[in-house]
């Protein structure tokens, strides 16, 4: 396990992160520059090696809490500067999320990020709110959807 000094000086590597010292000893860091109104990519830094990135909107296989952060306590030097390089892209993209799904009736539904929560759509209708994309997605899978891919196009 990397060491909170390490841990530390890879995260003030990225430039575009701004420090903020909570209680406890913990370390935050946002990115000011966010397109949403979320803002912190590294959350509670704690002496002891453990803390949190922000994950929820990287297109990878982390397993994320209800807050969309994943635990970074046994990530080496090259995981942890790969994911913090995915959280800032996923703050920085101006393009709203979107996300189609489908069912077996061929219905559609869409999971829309909007205002820091995750909505989803039959149509122009609101068909549900959520506080996560995953419990969005939950719903969704145990509705009998599945994400829409370009197989399911042709």
């Amino acid at each position: 396990m990397l060491t909170f000094e390490k841990k530390l000086a890879i995260i003030e590597d990225f430039t575009e992160l701004e420090r903020h010292d909570v209680s406890l000893g913990r370390v935050n860091f946002h990115f000011e520059e966010s397109v949403m109104e979320k803002k912190i990519v590294v959350y509670h830094l704690h002496p002891n090696g453990n803390g949190f990135v922000y994950a929820e909107q990287i297109d990878e296989n982390y397993t994320v809490d209800s807050k969309g952060m994943v635990n970074i306590r046994d990530f080496t030097p090259d995981e942890l500067r790969k994911i913090i390089k995915q959280s800032i892209k996923s703050l920085a993209e101006s393009e709203p999320f979107e996300e189609s799904w489908i069912n077996n009736e061929l219905q559609i539904l869409k999971i829309i990020h909007d205002f820091d929560l995750w909505n989803i759509y039959a149509g122009d209708l609101l068909d549900g709110t959520y506080a996560t994309y995953n419990a969005a997605a939950d719903y969704l899978q145990q509705e009998g959807f599945r994400r829409l891919d370009d197989e399911d196009l042709e």
